[in-house]
């Protein structure tokens, strides 16, 4: 397995592996992910080296603090953190999944984080569930340290957080 950065060319496969996991990702379209590949502090993808296609199959964005991103679960960590790496989606292509992809995209983006940041964060959806990833979260120690409704009340996610560096 192979993580580098997403690059332009990446970004249609990106955006169908994203709206293929909707609702537990909302749906973007292909001008949001250019605008993450320009402003997010990790865009990453992870591919199988061994598979002939080359596609992406999957792919983590997160954001620190001081972005301009108009997320309602990310103002909620910013109204309460000051130095955190806020990961927005985290798609596995389902083709690729139980392969270890995301945790090591996980692994990938802490270490990026570096000192930067003491913690990581997301959001889980509770409603609609997705019971898969709250499982894989609390796996990797992540923590629910808020909940709140969006959508008018159509989506309640968990507000999830893992220390870094033992803080």
């Amino acid at each position: 397995m192979r993580v580098r950065d997403a690059i332009d060319a990446d970004l249609e496969a990106v955006h169908a592996l994203n709206e293929g996991a909707v609702p537990h990702v909302n749906s973007i379209p292909v001008k949001q992910l250019r605008w993450f590949r320009e402003h997010a502090f990790y865009f990453r993808i992870a591919e199988n080296e061994s598979e002939s296609d080359g596609l992406p199959q999957a792919f983590l964005v997160a954001l620190t603090p001081e972005a301009d991103y108009a997320s309602p679960n990310f103002a909620w960590f910013v109204r309460r953190r000051t130095d955190f790496v806020y990961i927005d989606r985290v798609v596995v292509s389902p083709t690729a999944r139980r392969r270890g992809l995301a945790r090591r995209l996980y692994e990938d983006v802490a270490l990026a984080a570096g000192d930067r940041a003491t913690s990581l964060t997301c959001e889980v959806n509770l409603r609609p569930p997705n019971e898969g990833s709250l499982r894989f979260h609390a796996g990797l120690g992540f923590a629910e340290v808020g909940r709140q409704e969006t959508e008018g009340g159509a989506k309640e996610v968990a507000l999830m957080e893992k220390p870094l560096h033992g803080r």
